[in-house]
């Protein structure tokens, strides 16, 4: 089956690095991606900016250049930028912006929906979420107005799942991602997302799944098929990215 791998990470020392909480990740360059993909049938994919890359982008544009035209960049930026910029990013291949709540790397959430819609007016991105599903109750109402966005690892935790599931029935997303750290049961929350939205998951690897309790591994795959279906399955692993991402 195809695979458009919706959230993984390439960390390369040869670019800005900076620690986070006290982490600093081992590399994961586009060439190790690779051969940790090279049995599946990956045609395409999202490389997500992490807490410890900042607001570099550097690292994302070589990464876009390396794997090249099926693959997109998920960047994080400070407010300031420049239209310009955001512009010439967009020409390289990012297509959403991301805010990292649970790391701390936005720390002024008023400035959540100004970025959101600007970029989106501007260039057509979507917002991706990095954020505990317990905290979503505190501004739903921002994200729920927001014209595109998207929640990493199915929410986190079990605490505010309804609050998520509120969000997907007007239009939010969700990535089917990072189920070695996630404190909720996967397999329930596969079900009712996609009975509320069908076209709401996206699978991700996670790849290298930093600071995750379990790494990615090839059974959480398995698990998505076994849990919706041949058809179902379509959708999550390769079908919802590609239409979200516009690819």
């Amino acid at each position: 089956m195809q695979i458009f791998d919706a959230h993984f990470h390439i960390i390369d020392s040869r670019f800005p690095l900076i620690v986070n909480q006290g982490f600093m990740p081992d590399d994961f360059t586009c060439e190790d991606y690779l051969d940790r993909v090279k049995d599946f049938n990956v045609i395409g994919g999202a490389i997500v900016s992490g807490s410890f890359q900042g607001f570099d982008q550097s690292y994302l544009i070589n990464a876009l250049q390396t794997l090249g035209e099926h693959f997109v960049g998920v960047t994080q930026l400070p407010d300031d930028t420049s239209d310009e910029e955001i512009m010439r990013l967009h020409q390289l291949g990012v297509r959403a912006i991301r805010f990292n709540v649970k790391r701390g790397v936005l720390k002024d959430l008023s400035r959540l929906d100004y970025m959101a819609r600007r970029v989106y007016e501007l260039v057509g991105w979507h917002s991706e979420l990095y954020i505990d599903s317990a905290s979503l109750v505190h501004f739903t109402k921002i994200v729920e107005n927001l014209p595109a966005v998207s929640i990493d690892h199915l929410g986190l935790t079990k605490e505010g799942f309804y609050t998520l599931l509120a969000l997907v029935e007007k239009g939010v997303r969700v990535k089917a991602t990072g189920f070695g750290r996630v404190e909720l049961n996967v397999e329930e929350a596969l079900r009712k997302i996609f009975s509320v939205n069908p076209d709401a998951l996206m699978f991700g690897t996670d790849l290298p799944s930093t600071r995750a309790k379990r790494p990615f591994q090839t059974s959480d795959m398995e698990l998505i098929y076994d849990v919706l279906g041949d058809e179902g399955a379509k959708k999550v692993f390769y079908k919802n990215a590609i239409n979200w991402y516009k690819i």
